[in-house]
């Protein structure tokens, strides 16, 4: 057959009368015609593309501005029309939280179809499952993602779970339902949000794989979690160790839920969300990967050349400045030094979010530091889409254990408050420290319940101890004089 002509014939190719399907990359071959003993041999995709994308948050609200909300949509139009529809992707992957609710507001839905029927026409199809925000109510079999799917927007995936515990079924077209599909060669496996209890969660959907995997595919695994060692803050995360039971069976693992971008041994990728979320999450690196399969081996690109508001962080030490007129000019002056005013006229940058933390002790009242103005002026001077102000300052009155390195013990920093507080009484000013200490054992024979009248005896004791002290010093002291 190797001299046969063939031709393309309403989008498929003939070869006398052997039909290999048309695909975007390439070819595979369906089997022999029932006339000719001869098999055609599968013909994978040359190269197979596809866009993974994670934590959209379509519908968030965040500081009551519309323009921030809507740089969410920007995001995800962006990320779509650049590096799903512009590069031709076999599929786009959504690893959750495509909305920022389950209850999703008319404005969100609306964002959400100018790009899913930009997909649909285009011929690439979504393959979504659910996150911790738009997942579906346990008692409720209904959701919008659901009814995306239904419709034939998105491919939700999902584990089927019964008493008998979880399946993994083939998508089902007339359905639209299914928890893996297979795509251009690709074999995109679902699951749902386990929250905590994902560990628990994985084995019995290993069990699965095991059975439903293929060795003629690539094979990828959608998962929303949190990963041991990925975060800020103490939560129990899926441990890597966990994670790596699917690598027999999962060549490719999608990630969404932590807002960062973060890679692990080449197989496990988290694209991170597309915009920050907050303040906080500014200085995370994030963004959408655009990843390449050529002959069973991955390229994973971190694409981030899309629209990202600007958020520019700044913090002032209030600390000597005695009145509110040399703090304000301060302040603007090292503004002035560090921001640049935008240019509103530049439709091409987006008109930075402005983060101030006022630190430090104020020499005067707090309610002459006028945060509303100093927002104002900010916003107005540099063309700033949005101010934050962050008041973390202590008037001098209620200035407490000024100075403690952030990593002192609770144990000290306590010591270091009650002491503080009783210098303000010049009674007291020179026993301090031991009053401190009569205090924090006194305290802690409360907390081991002992008897209030040991207690009581305790704290005389220690008094008349430290007036004789005192008595004594005096009597030194005048002796001397």
């Amino acid at each position: 057959m190797t001299n046969d002509k063939y031709q393309m014939i309403n989008g498929k190719w003939k070869m006398e009368n052997v039909f290999l399907k048309g695909y975007r990359h390439g070819y595979v071959g369906v089997g022999s015609h029932p006339q000719y003993p001869i098999t055609v041999c599968a013909i994978l995709p040359a190269v197979t593309k596809f866009l993974h994308i994670a934590d959209i948050h379509l519908g968030i609200r965040r500081y009551r501005s519309e323009d921030r909300a809507r740089d969410f949509f920007l995001a995800w139009r962006d990320c779509i029309e650049r590096f799903a529809l512009a590069e031709k992707v076999s599929f786009v992957l959504i690893a959750g939280d495509l909305f920022d609710a389950r209850r999703v507001e008319p404005q969100a839905m609306n964002q959400a179809m100018f790009c899913l029927s930009k997909l649909r026409h285009a011929g690439i199809p979504v393959v979504v499952i659910e996150g911790n925000h738009d997942c579906h109510e346990s008692e409720n079999r209904f959701s919008w993602l659901r009814s995306l799917s239904q419709w034939g927007f998105i491919k939700l995936l999902e584990p089927v779970y019964s008493e008998s515990g979880v399946k993994l079924l083939p998508w089902d077209d007339e359905k639209c339902s299914g928890s893996f599909i297979d795509i251009d060669g690709v074999r995109i496996f679902g699951s749902i949000w386990y929250g905590s209890t994902v560990s628990q969660a994985l084995p019995p959907l290993i069990d699965e794989l095991r059975h439903h995997h293929s060795e003629k595919h690539f094979n990828v695994m959608m998962l929303h979690t949190d990963v041991e060692g990925q975060l800020n803050r103490p939560i129990p995360a899926l441990p890597v160790v966990k994670i790596n039971e699917l690598k027999s069976y999962i060549n490719y693992l999608a990630l969404g839920h932590t807002h960062k971008n973060f890679e692990i041994d080449g197989w496990i990728y988290n694209p991170g969300s597309l915009e920050a979320c907050n303040v906080d999450e500014y200085a995370n690196v994030r963004g959408a990967y655009l990843v390449e399969i050529i002959e069973g081996q991955h390229t994973a690109h971190l694409m981030r050349d899309y629209h990202q508001r600007p958020v520019a962080r700044l913090s002032f030490d209030v600390s000597k400045h005695p009145t509110p007129e040399e703090l304000h000019a301060d302040l603007f002056d090292q503004l002035r030094h560090d921001l640049t005013p935008h240019n509103p006229n530049d439709a091409d940058s987006p008109a930075p979010v402005v983060e101030l933390s006022l630190r430090g002790h104020l020499g005067f009242k707090n309610a002459l530091l006028e945060i509303n103005r100093i927002r104002d002026e900010i916003k107005q001077e540099f063309n700033s889409l949005l101010v934050i102000v962050r008041n973390q300052t202590v008037p001098v009155e209620y200035a407490v254990a000024a100075g403690l390195s952030e990593h002192v013990s609770r144990a000290e920093r306590e010591r270091r408050v009650i002491e503080d507080l009783i210098s303000r009484d010049t009674r007291f000013r020179e026993q301090a420290v031991a009053m401190a200490g009569l205090i924090l054992e006194a305290k802690r024979l409360a907390l081991s319940d002992e008897l209030p009248a040991k207690i009581v005896e305790l704290i005389e004791e220690r008094l008349a101890e430290s007036q004789t002290v005192l008595t004594a010093e005096m009597v030194w002291h005048q002796g001397t004089d």
